[in-house]
């Protein structure tokens, strides 16, 4: 009998199990091959991802690092920087100044600070009555005015200067008072009730004097103010060093306008003395006549 013969059943029909590989064969050659491919992925999905996620950790410290040494590239220039701008500010624009004397009393206190507007005279005139810093080398001499000591070494004359230039030091060159009178003003004291007149007119000056303090305890003028000059004084009137008593110096007393640095129009320190400086009411009229 022949092989396929053999394999036809009693129908004549040939059986399908003879025709499928054996249960070890095709276990045998399915189980392999599945093992085979599982296994290859799971290792290689096992081993993969694992480079991936120390791939990415190294990037996230490479950008971290890459970030720090950036930021330390930069900061110098960032310091070079504010530190112009700090100077154009200071130079042109504002700046904080430390009060020096008593003179101002009580408007102002010893080591008070104050802000000081640069750029305000550039835009308009100086009125009556405003509070203004300035430089009095050349036309005054102010002896209580406190002179900071002269540090003994580099370090300590460079902390100093950082000091003066934020307001927080003396620096003994500059004065601060309030304008009484403009150019081609006529100052004098006093009248009948011993007030200080400008072109006429007495001012009611109680609001801001030092408290017991009169107008002036020095007689004076009449006196007109020098075109480009400024006739002031300070609030302290007992103990003002200001144009009553210079009148013996270049400008009669009176001060340059271009020595003057700017506005005093607010004070910073302390807090609770904190507040404008602003224009007394008793200037008003006179100040609306110039308008």
């Amino acid at each position: 009998m022949s092989k396929d013969e053999r394999d036809l059943g009693a129908d004549g029909v040939r059986h399908e199990d003879s025709a499928r590989p054996g249960p070890e064969e095709h276990s045998s050659a399915t189980g392999s091959q599945t093992h085979e491919r599982l296994g290859a992925s799971g290792v290689s999905g096992a081993a993969g991802q694992e480079p991936e996620e120390r791939a990415d950790a190294g990037m996230g410290e490479s950008k971290s690092s890459a970030k720090q040494g950036s930021f330390w590239k930069e900061l110098p220039i960032l310091i070079v920087i504010a530190l112009v701008l700090a100077f154009v500010i200071r130079t042109w624009v504002m700046q904080a100044f430390y009060i020096p004397s008593s003179s101002m009393e009580n408007t102002l206190l010893v080591g008070d600070r104050v802000l000081v507007n640069k750029v305000v005279y550039q835009i308009r005139d100086i009125e009556r009555g405003e509070v203004i810093v300035f430089n009095g080398d050349g036309s005054w001499d102010d002896p209580t005015i406190v002179q900071p000591p002269e540090p003994a070494n580099p370090i300590s004359r460079g902390f100093t200067w950082v000091q003066q230039q934020l307001g927080a030091a003396p620096t003994g060159k500059e004065y601060i008072k309030r304008v009484i009178g403009l150019p081609g003003d006529t100052v004098e004291c006093c009248d009948d009730q011993n007030r200080v007149m400008v072109n006429g007119e007495p001012l009611e000056e109680d609001a801001y004097l030092h408290p017991g303090s009169v107008e002036s305890h020095t007689e004076f003028g009449p006196v007109e103010v020098p075109e480009g000059y400024l006739w002031l004084m300070g609030d302290h009137r007992a103990i003002s060093y200001d144009s009553r008593l210079n009148q013996n110096n270049p400008g009669g007393g009176a001060v340059p306008i271009d020595h003057v640095v700017g506005r005093a129009f607010v004070i910073i320190w302390p807090f609770d003395q904190a507040g404008a400086l602003s224009v007394p009411p008793s200037f008003d009229e006179l100040n609306e006549s110039d308008q």
